[in-house]
């Protein structure tokens, strides 16, 4: 019967509940509690604020039951101080008393229980109202980042726009932009700091100047916080035995053998007679004999011989003693490091990779090439290289088989209908892969020109995220720059595939005359495939499609 009165007073409640959203906007009460007085009431419980900073828009909440007027726009207020505040908890409203609140808010025609604070608050340590800037994720990989260095100092006032420091990311060195206008108060973490996880606090700005010395000795509240709050004390209720299930009786251990692990020598009965007749240790003779053992022969041919000094084993300090003497030096890893190395494990490990290699004459391509930069020259274009032609014809090779431009998902195949060519880049900072976009359609002088721009930037740890994502295959040169003949490369994922491109050589092969030879030059290269998007059919098709296009560089004007 309790249990059912309780239910019939909240449904009595529960209908009354229209005539509490139509109330002042700013009134929150506990609705489910014994303790609450009428709604009717509004006196004490009323939220007395008042503004402090600028508001835009004319109410602090779009909800249009709290303020009778609906908007779709998201209101931003910078600050606000509130007396007799309540703070919303989980839908209830819990007293808060003195407290100051500068933040973002977003109001969606949602009830004011939905507000989102964005920003930091001003607590009652006397702190005036700031904002935390943490560590962006500046790319879909990025956990943590590094400050490379600050462009703004301490005190100096930021504008919208302008650029605060400069972060090394996962990937490349990018800008980070101020997005209010105030002063830089405090930066937690300076120039050349490692390892900063995304979202931590890297510096404090704030609206007033005169705020600033404020923050000198500022520190962030550490991610983990002190002790959890103990929980109120609820009124006991009625204590139930609960008989514990009788545990299981532990198992007995083992028992160690007490075996002694001793270096023991197998020797026949004679030899160990003839070794003690002459004083002689078996330790310090290799024996001859099955499964190692020590003979009687053995023992006859040391003695023969004379008891020649054997070099003894290092022991376990002389042994700390070299590996102390070898000269080394600790090379941090870099982020770009880091991610590299994390990317090629897992290529590695859930990649079926598989390997086709073919060789290409690239004498018509030498020739076309020749062609063209005598051209360029002429008009005072850029020259155009091996690599420029190989980028061309691997996207023409992807677009007449498009089964190799797609990656691998669980549920589908996803096969691209763009053909974006992740070139391979080595600078001393890393392994970088900007993306030639749309290389299918491009001409060969616009994409010696996008190569060398992007090469140029990743040299100076300069690419911004568009510069190196959305790729979807792989490209990578090692024959021209250092003359490897052939290798395989490593899939880049989420790609399906990526050509490892070798040197070119000439060789002697058969001329069209009985008994005549001719010199050719050949290209080794090799696709390294994902064998759950291409199969062996497909690859070997699609290296005939860029052998095609190699061999004979015309066909790439059609």
């Amino acid at each position: 019967m309790t249990f059912a009165s309780h239910i019939i007073r909240h449904s009595k409640q529960l209908r009354n509940a229209p005539g509490l959203l139509r109330q002042d906007h700013a009134v929150l009460v506990r609705w489910f509690t014994h303790s609450t007085r009428s709604i009717t009431s509004k006196g004490d419980d009323m939220l007395k604020h008042r503004q402090i900073n600028n508001v835009f828009g004319e109410n602090i909440c779009a909800c249009k039951a709290c303020s009778g007027s609906m908007s779709n726009t998201p209101m931003f207020t910078r600050s606000y101080r509130t007396v007799n505040s309540t703070k919303v908890q989980n839908g209830l409203a819990a007293r808060a008393e003195g407290s100051s609140v500068s933040g973002m808010v977003f109001s969606r025609g949602n009830s004011c229980s939905d507000v989102q604070l964005r920003r930091s608050f001003a607590t009652n340590s006397g702190l005036p109202p700031h904002q935390e800037l943490g560590m962006p994720s500046l790319s879909p990989t990025m956990t943590e980042g590094n400050i490379a260095r600050w462009l703004k100092k301490e005190g100096d006032q930021v504008l919208p726009g302008e650029v605060l420091c400069e972060v090394e990311t996962d990937k490349a060195t990018v800008e980070m932009e101020c997005m209010e206008e105030g002063y830089l108060a405090k930066i937690i973490h300076g120039d050349g700091a490692k390892e900063i996880k995304v979202g931590e606090v890297i510096a404090i700005t704030v609206e007033d100047k005169d705020d600033i010395e404020k923050f000198k000795d500022y520190k962030p509240q550490s991610s983990d916080g002190g002790a959890p709050e103990a929980p109120p004390a609820s009124t006991p209720a009625k204590e139930e035995a609960v008989e514990k299930a009788p545990s299981p009786p532990e198992p007995k251990a083992a028992k160690p053998s007490t075996s002694p692990v001793t270096d023991r020598v197998f020797a026949s009965p004679l030899a160990r007679k003839l070794a003690e007749d002459n004083n002689v240790s078996l330790s310090s003779i290799k024996g001859t004999g099955p499964d190692g053992s020590i003979v009687k022969a053995d023992i006859e041919e040391y003695l023969a011989f004379g008891k020649k000094d054997l070099p003894a084993a290092p022991s376990k300090s002389d042994a700390k003693a070299t590996v102390s003497a070898i000269n080394y030096t600790d090379i941090p890893n870099s982020q770009i490091r880091k991610v590299t190395a994390s990317r090629l494990l897992l290529s590695k490990q859930t990649i079926p990779h598989y390997y086709l290699t073919v060789d290409t004459c690239v004498d018509k391509l030498t020739k076309l090439r020749g062609e063209l930069n005598a051209l360029q020259e002429a008009s005072g274009g850029k020259k155009i290289s091996i690599n420029d032609l190989v980028i061309k014809a691997a996207a023409l090779a992807l677009r007449k088989v498009p089964q190799c431009n797609s990656s691998w998902t669980n549920d589908y195949i996803r096969q691209f209908h763009e053909v974006h060519i992740n070139v391979a880049v080595q600078t001393d900072n890393g392994l970088f892969v900007p993306v030639v976009r749309d290389a299918d359609k491009k001409g060969l002088s616009a994409i010696s020109e996008d190569v060398k721009n992007l090469a140029k930037k990743a040299r100076e740890n300069s690419l911004k995220p568009a510069d190196y994502e959305g790729g979807t295959f792989t490209v990578s040169n090692l024959g021209g720059p250092f003359g490897i003949k052939q290798f395989c490369a490593i899939i880049n994922p989420p790609q399906a595939g990526i050509l490892a491109v070798g040197s070119a050589e000439k060789r002697v092969i058969p001329s069209s005359g009985v008994g005549e030879f001719k010199f050719a030059s050949y290209m080794s290269v090799t696709l390294s495939c994902d064998h759950r998007v291409i199969d062996g059919a497909i690859g070997a098709e699609w290296l005939k499609a860029f052998k095609g296009y190699i061999e004979n560089p015309e066909t790439m004007l059609l």
